[in-house]
């Protein structure tokens, strides 16, 4: 068995200008226009032998955003920074930064009505 089983994520928006936005402007990434199966998309920067695993944002029939679904959390540099952006793009704060086992965690909505979580490593 793989010890990191994570391989890719899709965060469902209903608007995609409105997502791709938020999420440029919230981590100061660019995203790719694309599609999947004829679902519109927005990938997120992948690289070959990168740390981690990549997605897109995924709008179609088939994607409804949600706060009790799945929750992913999304690596950044700087928490603070990155909670403040996101009340500046009129995100909502669900949980305030903590302190958690080596690292900090924050959770946000995004502009969908996502639940998304921060992380920064100590």
């Amino acid at each position: 068995m793989r010890a990191n089983i994570g391989a890719y994520f899709e965060i469902p928006v209903v608007n995609m200008n409105r997502a791709i936005n938020f999420y440029q402007s919230l981590l100061e990434i660019e995203l790719e226009r694309g599609s999947i199966h004829g679902y519109e998309m927005a990938f997120f920067p992948y690289e070959d032998n990168g740390v981690g695993i990549s997605g897109a944002l995924a709008k179609g029939d088939v994607y409804k955003p949600s706060i009790d679904g799945v929750f992913l959390y999304l690596e950044i540099d700087d928490i603070d920074l990155a909670i403040s952006k996101a009340v500046e793009l009129g995100s909502e704060v669900l949980l305030e930064k903590i302190e958690a086992d080596s690292c900090f965690i924050a959770e946000i909505k995004d502009s969908e009505g996502n639940r998304i979580g921060l992380k920064q490593d100590f």
